[in-house]
């Protein structure tokens, strides 16, 4: 592959590998401290708290003995708990078998069952409450639309309408509205045109004004390394016409790319008052669905929006922490939900992004502010968090499973065992980095 197509549009390759750095050392400093903390909490001392891997730049010893390191290879880290002989927690037989009892106890191959189980399983459960906090915090920043449905900005658009900021929505082409939540019902029972009717509260009195369908074809958000952020489009702009065939809402357009079946297609652009002509080709996607599974669609890398911001307000303590949960809940769903699909040949194994890609998307997303490039490092904390619960040796996931075959036989499993299995393990983890990284440069 060329250099040069490592570059996103937005930015240069520093810009890149910068955000891709900072994501991975916040993701990782959480997943690490989880079992820092934890251990230390249930008695089982750390020595060596390492972000990087490599050449040791920085180090200092705190006063419970731990040292605290940054090392020269920044893409990942890890926690050497006493009595382990490597840094994916190996025991130090030697080193073991010259302790003594009380010793012992505060190493991680020593210490009680049930110590060391927490202990492992902190660090994917940081990962996920460093999620649910991350969106929460975000939800609470944006806010929630209030009740009664209100305007606070008409978005801008090539068409007139007569929508004024502080107009409360009582109802759109005849049927009655109620909050943002009563307007996603009734999206599909309005025609597909520009402009609709809008019965709004203004100053004390009810109106009908014109207004823009309330899901236009505007581009609020694009999809890295999407068809359309290829071929130049750009947020803010409002696609007029597809082929020369109208595209009034955000439906009408998802119909005709959907039916492209890859094929080229001529867009005509409204942008700030200037007409831009662009062309691309849809590309195939494996989009989850809500209920579950998958649908397969041609896509061109767009999100929509409404015409209009709604007022917003606080949603509360509880409700953002609730927003929180549901959204880290829903990607550990979708991608269980994608692994298995991926697994039994149901979606295409494209769906599973390396390095390079996860590189990209955190430039993008940092190119394109704080809260998106937030949401982007909840999203990779979940999916490290879930990541790291697999059940294979070298994982916490595969400690997870010795610990439960300990619990039922009342013995660990013998130490040249556990080398072969944890030997397996990191070839499977090996490979599985491979075929990802080589699905970055042959996947479209």
């Amino acid at each position: 592959m060329d250099l040069i197509a490592l570059i996103p549009s937005f930015g240069n390759l520093l810009f890149t590998l910068g955000a891709f750095v900072i994501a991975i050392l916040i993701i990782i400093s959480i997943h690490e401290f989880g079992h820092y903390i934890v251990g230390r909490w249930t008695g089982i001392h750390a020595e060596v708290f390492s972000l990087g891997f490599g050449r040791v730049l920085w180090s200092r010893v705190d006063k419970h003995g731990t040292k605290w390191q940054l090392a020269a290879i920044p893409f990942g880290g890890y926690v050497k708990f006493l009595g382990d002989a490597n840094a994916a927690s190996g025991k130090d037989g030697e080193a073991m078998g010259a302790m003594s009892d009380a010793e012992r106890r505060h190493t991680m191959h020593g210490a009680p069952l049930w110590a060391r189980s927490l202990t492992v399983a902190a660090g994917p459960v940081f990962n996920f409450i460093l999620s649910i906090i991350i969106f929460a915090c975000i939800v609470s920043w944006r806010g929630v639309a209030m009740d009664p449905l209100t305007i606070d900005m008409v978005q801008p658009s090539p068409y007139a309408q007569e929508l004024q900021s502080g107009d409360k929505v009582l109802a759109i082409g005849g049927q009655e509205i109620s909050d943002l939540s009563s307007l996603n019902i009734l999206l599909d029972n309005l025609p597909d045109v520009d402009q609709v009717n809008y019965d709004v509260l203004r100053g004390g009195d009810t109106l009908t004004v014109t207004g823009l369908h309330p899901f236009p074809a505007t581009v609020a958000g694009l999809t890295p390394q999407s068809a359309a952020l290829k071929a130049g489009v750009k947020v803010g702009d409002v696609i007029l016409t597809v082929n020369g065939e109208p595209v009034p809402t955000f439906a009408s357009l998802r119909l005709l790319v959907g039916q492209s079946e890859g094929k080229e297609l001529a867009l005509e652009i409204w942008r700030h008052g200037d007409m831009v002509a662009l062309a691309f080709s849809p590309v195939r996607r494996d989009i989850p669905l809500a209920e579950g599974g998958f649908e397969t669609r041609w896509m061109m890398g767009i999100s929509g929006d409404l015409s209009f911001v709604p007022t917003t307000q606080s949603p509360g303590f509880v409700a953002a922490v609730k927003s929180g949960y549901n959204s880290t809940s829903y990607i550990i769903s979708a991608s269980l939900s994608g692994l298995y699909h991926v697994a039994t040949g149901g979606i295409s194994t494209c769906n599973l992004s390396g390095p390079v890609t996860i590189a990209k998307t955190s430039g993008y997303a940092a190119s394109q502010g704080v809260l998106t490039f937030l949401s982007f490092v909840a999203f990779v904390s979940t999916a490290v968090g879930l990541m790291n619960l697999f059940p294979i040796p070298v994982l916490d996931g595969g400690h997870l499973v010795f610990h439960a075959y300990e619990a039922i036989t009342g013995r660990p499993p013998k130490d040249g065992v556990l080398q072969k299995l944890m030997m397996v393990g990191l070839v499977l983890i090996i490979g599985l980095m491979v075929f990802a990284l080589t699905n970055d440069f042959v996947c479209p």
